[in-house]
């Protein structure tokens, strides 16, 4: 295994169910610190981005299960420091949070382990997203980190995914189901991966949970891009009634850009987290 700094958890599964019964929550709130939206007061420097993010946090705690850092808003203002220290922060504040670094990497061999060593040692992320088009000796590099997590992207969000994520395999299937199916068989020796499925498609978070069983689900497109939280949250609950990570970025982050933007985060945050929870008492009496 490297070097990462140590957990008190042996496996993903188990980090990320303390997760949520600590928080009672399925949000995961995205920090995409934007140098065009900071709030009345800030700046798009390092420490003002720092300041920034360490207070959503603090605004925030109480009602995730997780935080997502997009690392690109960081790099592009020079602050990749600044993040290192908002994951510890979040570490102090939100000990309960499941840490998830957004950065979509996908390179094989040498490559890979580099940024894996990235993600987990520089960072102390507890899980990374990740490209899976370069096939499984780009995923196999984090594997000598079985405590953390890999959300492999499979059917994203964004309108153009379709271009590529429909076409169909030799098996007859769309290409998101043939990466669901090797991200959660013979690429997860840990039951360490997930999968990134955009909450703006709901009949295919169906799909998906059908094809992985109890895998976690990471879940862009709720808030700003508008996705279907009662559906997402009905097909794509686990056996144990969780296995969701519903993110919310830039409506939690912006819901304010005076100098109450934290109070308007928390605002936001609970009235998602109470959403997410409302949607889930419907799924589950449904059920029954």
């Amino acid at each position: 295994m490297g070097q990462s700094l140590s957990t008190p958890y042996t496996t993903f599964p188990e980090r990320l169910r303390a997760s949520f019964q600590a928080s009672n929550s399925m949000l995961c709130v995205g920090l995409d610190p934007d140098r065009a939206r900071m709030p009345q007061g800030y700046t798009a420097s390092p420490a003002d981005i720092e300041r920034f993010c360490v207070e959503v946090v603090k605004a925030t705690a109480e009602y995730a299960c997780a935080f997502k850092p997009q690392i690109a808003y960081f790099a592009a203002c020079r602050a990749e420091a600044a993040l290192e220290n908002i994951i510890g922060r979040i570490r102090e504040l939100a000990p309960h949070a499941t840490v998830v670094l957004d950065a979509k990497r996908g390179d094989i061999g040498a490559t890979a382990k580099q940024y894996a060593i990235e993600a987990f040692e520089r960072f102390n992320a507890d899980s990374v997203t990740l490209s899976p088009y370069m096939g499984h000796d780009s995923v196999e590099p984090y594997h000598a980190y079985p405590d953390r997590g890999l959300f492999l992207l499979c059917r994203t969000s964004n309108p153009g995914g379709n271009d590529l994520q429909f076409l169909n395999t030799e098996a007859g299937e769309p290409l998101y189901q043939t990466v669901a199916k090797l991200a959660t068989g013979p690429w997860n020796p840990h039951q360490q991966v997930g999968l990134v499925v955009g909450a703006t498609y709901p009949e295919e978070i169906r799909t998906v949970r059908h094809l992985v069983g109890d895998a976690p689900l990471l879940v862009p497109g709720i808030g700003a891009q508008g996705g279907d939280l009662q559906n997402t949250v009905k097909h794509g609950l686990c056996s144990e009634g969780w296995g969701l990570l519903i993110n919310s970025s830039r409506a939690i982050l912006y819901a304010s850009s005076g100098a109450d933007f934290a109070q308007a985060a928390a605002r936001e945050a609970q009235a998602t987290q109470q959403a997410i929870a409302q949607a889930k008492a419907q799924a589950l009496n449904g059920a029954q």
